[in-house]
């Protein structure tokens, strides 16, 4: 794939999970040795941040002309500082194209050999070792970026081929050079928000596929219990002026096609009724959980297209500083750095993420519920009353995750810590928000594994395989394949991980 200017997310999900190798336009090549070129001159009588000055609060310091490329190996050295658990492969991918991408707008000044290194480790996946902890997201990803930069001047420790191993080690076996550091290479990689952007974006992939699975799901179990097509149909939807729920249930009735179980209220309730019939065996409403998905997943979905074009800006921005403007021979001072913007998207989407796992808990109760279902055995259990257990045991885990979701969903974006000597007074806390967004979506995948299971013993208690919709019936066959229907009690944990990765791979 050829890079030249733009990236939309389609293009980073070609990259990151397909392994699709880049190649750098020459109009990049030539943008970003202009810039650097640029500065070069540009800096040579003048203070610019960051070239021959101090960092933060110690911006007031001039550096001496002999000091100024050690400037930038100081900064990379003393902020290379995260703890905790690394990043996973895919969001460190991510997050490196963000930044090439970033660096490649011609705004940044940086020698053009980081970009070509980086295209180098992208292509080869060689992705440096960046742990959660460390950034406040306010001169960007200071820390996690100083990670990188560790790795591109030639130290620190990667992971490849599955195994951690130091830097030096595999530029060696790859025959890669170390970037050649001259005025503001270190400042210029991490200065910005390539890492809460790149983490982002795996996470706008990953809850795109957790909407189509709940959907299927809520689907499935439309079918369950016979449900009344009504509150699917595009009359009653297109009442109300919402984008989201319009598409959800315009999905659902797509999905549910050429199901043989979901009924016309017609042809049921609308019919003359004897005046002594007090009681309706039929219940003439199904539950919120059945009956509301499109207005319960719509905002889900609008919440998350929404992340998508923030995410798709973000990373197509020039997100350093200063900025360096070869069309106006200037070089501005300022803050795109901030990462309020990705902080907030991804608080909004753990939100949205919980509600949809909170959705799935109460579908998943609802089957497992006798009293309140008045269909199933209770907790769907295929086996003997009293002596087998069916999914009782599943459901604690799914409620106990749902709730963790509940209180991690409480926002990053409002919890501002000043540091930096008060230098960064407000911060946006964008890597944490991104970091805590991912664990709510790893939950969910959890929750609506446990529901995927409930519903496919669902389905075999009432001999439904023949009159679900096929795209249920599709559902079923993967996930039986998985696990076999089980009358007889048996240990569930490892069904549960197998079912959840096949969810999260498809």
């Amino acid at each position: 794939m050829k890079i030249n200017d733009f990236l939309q997310l389609k293009d980073f999900q070609e990259i990151i999970f397909n392994e699709k190798k880049i190649d750098l336009d020459e109009s990049l090549i030539s943008r970003v040795e202009t810039s650097f070129q640029f500065l070069k001159e540009f800096s040579k009588d003048k203070i610019i941040y960051g070239v021959n000055t101090g960092f933060g609060p110690m911006a007031q310091f001039k550096i001496n002309d002999d000091d100024k490329n050690q400037l930038q190996y100081n900064l990379i050295r003393s902020h290379s500082s995260g703890i905790g658990n690394p990043l996973p492969p895919d969001e460190v991918k991510s997050a490196m194209l963000a930044r090439l991408n970033t660096l490649s707008r011609g705004n940044s000044g940086v020698h053009v050999s980081v970009v070509l290194l980086l295209k180098e480790l992208i292509n080869r996946n060689i992705t440096p070792l960046i742990f959660e902890h460390g950034g406040v997201g306010a001169s960007g990803d200071l820390v996690q970026l100083a990670h990188l930069a560790l790795v591109l001047i030639g130290e620190g420790e990667v992971f490849y081929k599955g195994e951690r191993k130091s830097t030096k080690e595999i530029f060696e076996i790859e025959k890669l050079e170390p970037i050649k550091v001259e005025i503001r290479e270190g400042l210029g990689l991490m200065n910005g928000t390539s890492v809460m952007s790149g983490i982002g974006i795996v996470n706008a992939h990953k809850t795109r596929k957790l909407t189509d699975i709940s959907l299927q799901l809520s689907c499935a179990i439309n079918e369950l219990v016979q449900a009344y097509d009504d509150h699917l149909s595009e009359a009653l939807n297109n009442t109300k002026r919402h984008v989201g729920q319009q598409k959800i249930a315009e999905k659902m009735r797509n999905h549910l096609s050429d199901s043989t179980l979901i009924r016309k209220r017609a042809d049921h309730l609308y019919t003359k009724f004897e005046e002594q019939e007090k009681i309706f065996k039929d219940k003439v409403q199904e539950y919120y959980s059945i009956r509301c998905v499109p207005q319960i997943l719509g905002p889900v979905l609008d919440t998350l297209e929404f992340t998508e074009q923030i995410l798709e800006d973000e990373i197509n921005s020039a997100n350093d500083n200063p900025i360096v403007n070869v069309e106006d021979q200037h070089v501005y001072h300022g803050g795109n750095f901030h990462g309020d913007y990705i902080s907030l998207e991804m608080d909004k989407l753990k939100i949205v993420v919980t509600k949809l796992t909170m959705l799935a808990e109460r579908q998943l109760n609802y089957l497992l519920n006798s009293k309140i279902n008045e269909i199933f055995p209770p907790f769907v259990n295929l086996g003997k009353l009293g002596f087998n257990f069916g999914m009782q045991g599943v459901q604690f885990t799914a409620t106990s995750t749902t709730a963790e979701s509940q209180m991690l969903s409480n926002p990053m974006y409002v919890h501002s810590i000043p540091n930096n000597n008060d230098n960064q007074d407000i911060v946006s806390m964008g890597t944490n928000s991104a970091v805590i967004c991912r664990k709510v979506i790893e939950n969910a995948f959890e929750v609506l594994a446990i529901e995927a299971i409930t519903i496919v013993q669902a389905i075999e208690y009432l001999g439904y395989q023949d009159k679900i919709s096929s795209a249920t019936k599709e559902l079923y066959d993967e996930i039986r394949k998985i696990i076999p229907a089980f009358s007889d009690d048996m240990v569930m944990y490892p069904y549960l991980e197998k079912v959840k990765n096949y969810l999260k791979s498809r």
